[in-house]
């Protein structure tokens, strides 16, 4: 297992229809190799995770993004569910941090619906990368190329296509700042 101590990675979502197992299962594997992680959300407060349509947990937000510095974080892992990624490519501050956090090489972990924000923030040109099926086409119009795979690595980006791939997606991100 990659030893992390020293590295913090910031999970970003919106205030609800975050897919909870796609947050918290890359969060307890980062936390085990020694990582710290913060939650950002566009809002303070808590943020509404959901299993698929039922609402599960609540999580406390750490920071909001638009407080947040990308020089602050090793690695930025964006959690899907539907509304989620929806949510947060209409808010600017969200976009652009997802965009700086791309263009800084840092890596940029999506999984399921989640690069829809990668989609808005406009870094997928000539990237290779896998969602879930339906953003295939979303993902071909911004200039990426959409593969069914389990997990893709192209340069910075990591993205798998649903909880199915969490260990794989999990065990990427780690390589990827153990490296």
């Amino acid at each position: 297992m990659a030893d992390l101590n020293g590295k913090t990675i910031a999970f970003l979502v919106a205030g609800e229809g975050i897919e909870q197992v796609e947050l918290t299962h890359p969060w307890e594997a980062a936390a085990a190799a020694g990582a710290a992680t913060v939650l950002l959300s566009p809002k303070g407060g808590s943020v509404q995770a959901f299993n698929h349509l039922d609402k599960a947990d609540t999580f406390p937000v750490d920071r909001q993004v638009g407080e947040a510095s990308v020089a602050d974080y090793d690695a930025l892992v964006l959690p899907g569910g539907v509304a989620n990624p929806d949510a947060l490519r209409l808010d600017r501050d969200a976009v652009g941090f997802v965009r700086h956090f791309v263009d800084s090489g840092k890596p940029v972990a999506a999984i399921c619906h989640a690069p829809w924000t990668l989609v808005e923030a406009g870094v997928l040109g000539g990237r290779t990368l896998t969602s879930w099926p339906s953003l295939r086409t979303d993902i071909t119009n911004a200039g990426g190329t959409w593969v069914d795979q389990e997990v893709v690595v192209d340069g910075n980006l990591i993205t798998s296509r649903n909880p199915d791939d969490l260990k794989a997606f999990s065990a990427a991100l780690l390589d990827a700042l153990g490296g």
